[in-house]
């Protein structure tokens, strides 16, 4: 069924509802560099949402653990409808807000910026999680009038911008945390408990926390998981926090992403508790 403008536009993130969509085949010009004067504008008094593939490369470009950066450089919010945690940039106490990774030369962590300011000047909305459909995203173009990119004769689609910018390169990891901000489950209002939400928290965002409750608490003695699996966790961030996505879908919504070992399953074998949780 098809929803009209009216319904689909209630539906978008309000900094999305006056902005144009842009279909993935139609062109833009735009361009950012030092000589315009409007150069860093768009990185001051703004909320900048943080994905956890953010948080884990800025925080490893800082040298910091997940959790100092998170204490540092986050605020968590709520989303009015799903509930769910969300991590924004914190921005410089002064007149200006501006980003405190920006300097007079610009972005001092360009390389690992995060998804939206490589998204600029565009924006993404994915709609709400409906039974048997897959979401399909939709972009919007930000005609700001500060930013004088858009006088710039370099032309771009959606696509080829994304794929110049390396958002393209990152979608793989970035779909595996789209997947559960939009999943079924919340299909009908549901919400996450205290206990879930921070499970979520700390899974998506505080990796160097869910890495010791991986390999210091008897998970890995709970669980069935392939040496191979195991052995790239404990080298690999990101592979770390695409099991995160994993254990997320069985630990929040109880599907079966996971196997509980028998011996550790309870009442001899019943099934594992924290699925039943679930579905109570």
């Amino acid at each position: 069924m098809n929803q009209s403008e009216e319904e689909k536009g209630t539906e978008l993130p309000y900094a999305l509802r006056d902005k144009r969509e842009l279909k993935r085949e139609e062109s833009f010009n735009f361009g950012c560099h030092p000589g315009l004067a409007c150069f860093t504008d768009c990185c001051a008094d703004v909320n900048i949402i943080l994905t956890p593939v953010d948080v884990l490369r800025l925080s490893r470009r800082k040298e910091m653990s997940t959790g100092d950066f998170l204490r540092k450089h986050t605020l968590t919010l709520f989303t009015k409808d799903l509930n769910l945690p969300v991590v924004v940039l914190r921005m410089n106490d002064d007149e200006k807000k501006k980003c405190p990774f920006v300097d007079d030369g610009g972005c001092s962590v360009y390389e690992d910026r995060p998804w939206s300011c490589r998204m600029y000047p565009l924006g993404m909305a994915l709609p709400p999680a409906r039974a048997g459909e897959e979401p399909e995203p939709i972009f919007f173009l930000f005609e700001d009038d500060f930013c004088h990119g858009d006088r710039e004769e370099t032309q771009w689609t959606v696509e080829s911008w994304r794929e110049n910018q390396g958002v393209t390169e990152r979608e793989e990891l970035e779909s595996g945390y789209r997947e559960l901000v939009v999943h079924p489950w919340f299909i009908g209002g549901r919400q996450l408990d205290a206990k879930r939400m921070n499970m979520f928290y700390t899974a998506c965002y505080d990796l160097d926390s869910f890495r010791r409750f991986v390999f210091d608490t008897t998970f890995l003695k709970r669980f069935e998981l392939e040496e191979s699996v195991t052995e790239e966790m404990r080298q690999n961030d990101e592979d770390l926090l695409r099991f995160a996505f994993r254990w997320l879908h069985f630990a929040l919504f109880g599907e079966p992403t996971m196997t509980v070992r028998e011996d550790a399953r309870p009442d001899g074998g019943a099934g594992n508790r924290e699925a039943k949780d679930q579905e109570e």
